[in-house]
């Protein structure tokens, strides 16, 4: 009766009830940050995860202007049933230059993370132009209107230099050349040796199949890599090392 007695105090005094839920969070957020403090790095690096080019970088914030992040998540729990959907189950490091991630709990269609080169770049196109033509069901919206649009990457370089201040480790040499790459990742007859070099494992050529760099082309880049960089066939995570 007496333990009853306290809980109804604590209970119907407002204050009380304030006072120790704020103490009981304080002590566990403390429990969970201080440990971050000690820790040099928190995020396993991983052979092959880049910064994004250029072209992949415009097309990443197509990605969040149109919203696609509330319909799509891009994180693969480790869990059987969504590995054997999906694929490789995601790593950290392989959002470690989103600003902001775009890991996500919304599934109302299904997780991108995996979804880079599992689909032609024409299929790629036909779906984002007119969903239900390739997937009948779907209650995606039709987003054809990026085929009109045209980008010119003026302000890439002003991007990259953003993404640089939070982190992204844009080197002075890629945001120099930014524009240039920007081009030249649409252009299989370009020289694009180079820009290759800066960002290994870009898929070089025209995306959605007319001239000019739309943004339709960004979209279906960034989708294509999506998943791509790291070789998950040697990977093999720390802990079993």
């Amino acid at each position: 009766m007496a333990l009853i007695d306290k809980h109804k105090i604590i209970e119907t005094n407002a204050s009380i009830l304030f006072a120790l839920s704020f103490l009981v969070v304080t002590i566990g957020g403390i429990v969970e940050i201080a440990p971050l403090f000690y820790l040099e790095n928190t995020i396993e690096d991983v052979e092959g995860v880049r910064p994004y080019s250029p072209l992949e970088l415009e097309g990443r914030n197509i990605y969040i202007r149109e919203g696609c992040y509330v319909c799509h998540s891009q994180m693969i729990r480790p869990m059987r049933d969504e590995v054997e959907r999906y694929g490789h189950y995601s790593l950290a490091a392989e959002s470690q230059y989103d600003h902001p991630f775009q890991w996500g709990s919304k599934r109302t269609g299904p997780d991108l993370a995996r979804v880079g080169g599992r689909y032609s770049d024409d299929w790629q196109v036909d779906h984002l132009t007119d969903p239900q033509s390739v997937v009948p069901e779907s209650v995606m919206p039709k987003y054809g209107f990026l085929l009109n649009r045209m980008v010119d990457g003026k302000y890439i370089q002003d991007v990259m230099k953003t993404n640089r201040m939070v982190g992204v480790p844009y080197t002075n040499e890629m945001i120099e050349n930014a524009f240039s790459d920007f081009n030249v990742q649409v252009d299989p007859d370009g020289d694009y040796e180079e820009m290759l070099e800066r960002y290994p494992g870009a898929q070089v050529r025209n995306f959605d199949g007319q001239p000019g760099i739309s943004e339709m082309d960004a979209l279906v880049a960034y989708l294509q890599m999506l998943g791509t960089l790291v070789d998950f066939s040697t990977f093999t995570p720390v802990a079993s090392r």
